[in-house]
């Protein structure tokens, strides 16, 4: 007696993409923070190369450094213009951070999600914390928070020194600040122990392939 044919791959690959169809899902708020000098930057440029994200530009008062470009790496803004758009109530999280004004403007992160879309922001613990007592139950279940934690204080320093972007004593306050930083890690939902770069996206990418796949992500049609 012969055995029932098999079905045909292709056909069960047809069939699954007619029944994505019927599904779709708001985007993804991934929320990085790391302390200053753990390589958060260097894996945000490495994960916006790959187009799969929105990224989210933050606001700042500090003056830009040396390459960086308004509209792409942070928009500049006079402390002026900041408060204008903070009494207006436009940001969804905003905090001081080493004498500066940070913040993430509201209606772009909300217009991007409602599409779908994946965005990524890089904010610090305060702005972290800021977004998951937000009071829009819509960003709040958006959220997928991830802290990358450097392996010491001393490699940090190593970091920060080889930066060459501060001086000696701005050194030595943002591992103050750091040390602070790093007893917050409970609070994220993923914990990323920073190693070389290439390790930590790909790290990261396990993070995003799981949050993805979530059900509870899923809206039927």
């Amino acid at each position: 007696m012969s055995s029932p044919a098999k079905p045909s791959w292709r056909k069960f690959a047809s069939k699954f993409r007619i029944l994505n169809k019927h599904f779709s899902r708001n985007g993804i708020l991934f929320v990085i923070s790391a302390p200053s000098g753990a390589g958060k930057t260097t894996l945000v440029e490495a994960l916006r190369k790959t187009g799969e994200f929105v990224y989210s530009v933050s606001c700042t008062t500090r003056l830009p450094r040396a390459g960086e470009i308004d509209g792409k790496d942070y928009r500049f803004f006079t402390e002026k213009d900041f408060l204008t758009h903070l009494e207006a109530g436009q940001f969804l999280e905003h905090a001081a951070v080493h004498g500066h004004l940070y913040g993430t403007l509201r209606q772009p992160i909300v217009a991007s999600l409602q599409k779908g879309a994946d965005l990524l922001i890089d904010i610090d613990t305060q702005g972290a914390a800021t977004l998951r007592d937000c009071d829009d139950p819509f960003i709040r279940q958006a959220i997928v928070d991830v802290f990358i934690m450097p392996p010491d204080l001393e490699e940090l320093r190593r970091r920060l020194t080889k930066r060459g972007t501060e001086t000696s004593e701005q050194i030595e306050g943002r591992l103050r600040q750091a040390a602070q930083e790093m007893k917050l890690w409970r609070d994220y939902r993923y914990t990323v122990i920073s190693e070389s770069v290439e390790a930590d996206l790909q790290k990261f990418r396990h993070i995003i392939e799981a949050e993805r796949y979530l059900s509870r992500r899923l809206i039927e049609q």
